[in-house]
């Protein structure tokens, strides 16, 4: 990537500053005059005497040298990508690559005319690099924020090692009672780690010779951290004090919640460990509860979808299931679905486990096992209170399958989620739990079933075309195909945006099924599972693989990976 012209006609910096308004012909007149006779440069004489800011000034270079001026103090940063170069390189150019756009490296510098710095690091990041102004003293911090990262992990370790070594295990209670000991802050340090990493869900496993962090990101596990065995007894110790857990119980699982503050933003945590022959092994939820949902029209249904989704939603009874196996997405298009249907002329109430997202207008009761509060308890009372929707978070046994079922014949639309493979077994499933197949075929509006899939980076995507027996071994249908037999898809090789996996994020896949008559016959006389999806792709069904390969001609995803999720 060429460097940034230095040519005759580039307007003056004293020019500009009059243009803005911030100086004088005759301020710039003296402090020019100044500048010659003590061998100073014009911004070094004006920032000396007040006359102009800093920031002021540094912007006014950007547009001498038609720069972009980026502020870097309170910036989203990646730390991940300032660590590629090396600390002393980067202090002697004060130069830092900050983040990823497109194609290009956004590079920060203090001097954006040092070819030699630009053509250093670009090299170090055999990638291309575009060029902002910063100002000098806010590279300097983020060099030393980053040179301190790694820095900081390993000496917490050694010090949560070292308190390891010098502590009983039957005092490790005692690491919540200081709030800066070691172990304390390496946990916090590791949630706040797997928090900008995306994980989803954080893996503490035990081995016979060490410890095992894994971070959980779009669906795939990652290695993360080994901590030594010395640490396993204070790090499950500090988990178990942080969600309400009995430290001393280490013979049986636990199922355990805290809600904390991390970079500002609240993260629900449901935690779970289990005994194994090596100790205690533990996983670690991270909900992410930042207010933001999807609308229904932006969870990855096609528009065919789409509007059989809309058309169950819009009627007054009945019940609309989502299935999926746990992980899948269905929390999402349920309440994404509840969003649409949230209106001051409705009312609407809920039972889940937990309550994952907290909605005005909706009445919303989160189970508690322990205390009675069960989800076939809760149905009962919510029919007392005159609901026109009802949201049952998940139907795990026969009485809340009745309840739910039932509800939905006298009055009330029901949204509930039930963990099958497909669409076609939900109503099967609702009958093996005992409900009458008549009442589940009168019920049912309408049944979506979904997985998740893996997002092509778009710092890294390029476009590849599959030759005509790659897409007839993968089953492209006939519309998805170019005329010559091929497909075009594109793919990650993988960036720093992406960690180096060719993904970043995740999509939902779909297939809803619409209710009708020969599925309703089908289901009372209790047919098998392959004949209620026979007749249901006969009437036009779009199945979870199709809907996935067409995501993969739009270039959303990889044919490997729909294969991998569904099949």
């Amino acid at each position: 990537m060429s460097s940034v012209p230095i040519v005759a006609t580039r307007r003056r910096l004293g020019e500009i500053l009059v243009d803005l308004e911030l100086v004088t012909d005759a301020q710039i007149e003296e402090a020019l005059a100044n500048g010659r006779a003590t061998g100073r440069r014009l911004g070094e004489v004006l920032l000396e005497e007040g006359i102009v800011a800093p920031v002021a000034l540094l912007r006014a270079l950007a547009e001498q040298f038609g720069l972009e001026y980026l502020e870097l103090d309170g910036a989203a940063i990646d730390l991940e990508l300032v660590q590629r170069i090396p600390a002393s390189i980067a202090r002697h150019h004060r130069a830092v690559p900050v983040a990823v756009d497109g194609d290009d490296i956004v590079l920060a510098m203090a001097n954006p005319v040092d070819v030699v710095a630009k053509d250093d690091i670009r090299n170090i990041l055999s990638a291309p690099v575009r060029t902002v102004l910063a100002d000098p003293e806010q590279i300097d911090r983020v060099i030393e924020r980053a040179a301190s990262a790694d820095s900081k992990v390993r000496e917490l370790l050694l010090a949560a090692v070292d308190e390891a070594d010098r502590v009983p295990v039957v005092e490790t209670a005692a690491v919540d009672r200081e709030a800066d000991a070691p172990i304390v802050r390496f946990v916090d340090l590791l949630l706040n780690k797997a928090i900008q990493d995306r994980a989803s869900d954080v893996h503490i496993e035990p081995f016979e010779d060490g410890l095992r962090v894994r971070f959980r990101i779009d669906g795939v596990l990652h290695d993360a951290l080994e901590p030594p065995q010395s640490l396993q007894a204070g790090l499950l110790a500090r988990i178990k004090v942080m969600t309400g857990l009995d430290i001393a119980e280490r013979r049986l699982p636990q199922d355990g919640r805290a809600s904390i503050v991390i970079g500002g933003e609240r993260v629900d945590i449901r935690v779970a460990t289990t005994p194994t022959v090596h100790g205690e092994s533990a996983v670690l939820r991270l909900l992410r509860n930042d207010g933001v949902l999807a609308s229904i029209d932006r969870v990855g249904l096609l528009d065919g979808q789409l509007s059989d989704l809309r058309t169950a939603l819009d009627q007054s009874w009945g019940i609309v299931l989502v299935t999926g196996p746990t992980g899948s997405g269905k929390t999402t298009t349920l309440y994404a679905a509840i969003q649409q249907l949230n209106a001051p002329t409705r009312s609407i109430v809920t039972v889940e486990d937990p309550v994952e997202y907290r909605l005005d207008g909706l009445k919303q009761v989160q189970v508690n096992i322990k205390a009675g509060l069960t989800f076939s308890r809760v149905l009962r009372s919510f029919l007392r209170l005159d609901p026109d929707v009802m949201l049952v978070g998940e139907i795990r046994d026969t009485e809340t399958a009745r309840i739910a079922v039932e509800s939905s014949l006298t009055g009330h639309l029901v949204l509930s989620s039930v963990h099958t493979n497909g669409v076609a077994s939900a109503p099967v499933r609702l009958v093996e739990m005992g409900v009458e197949p008549y009442l589940v075929a009168a019920s049912v509006r309408a049944v979506t079933a979904q997985r998740l899939v893996r997002r092509v980076c778009d710092g890294c995507g390029v476009e590849e075309r599959l030759d005509p027996a790659r897409v007839a071994a993968i089953g492209f249908s006939p519309d998805l195909v170019n005329d010559d037999g091929s497909v075009v898809v594109r793919r990650g090789p993988g960036c720093d945006r992406c960690s180096r996996t060719g993904f970043r994020g995740r999509i939902a896949i779909h297939e809803v099924m619409p209710w009708s008559d020969e599925i309703s016959d089908l289901v009372i006389g209790r047919r098998p599972v392959f004949e209620i999806q026979r007749a249901a792709v006969d009437a036009g069904l779009v199945t979870m693989r199709e809907a996935g390969l067409r995501r993969v001609v739009a270039g959303v995803t990889t044919p490997e990976e729909v294969l991998a999720v569904v099949g």
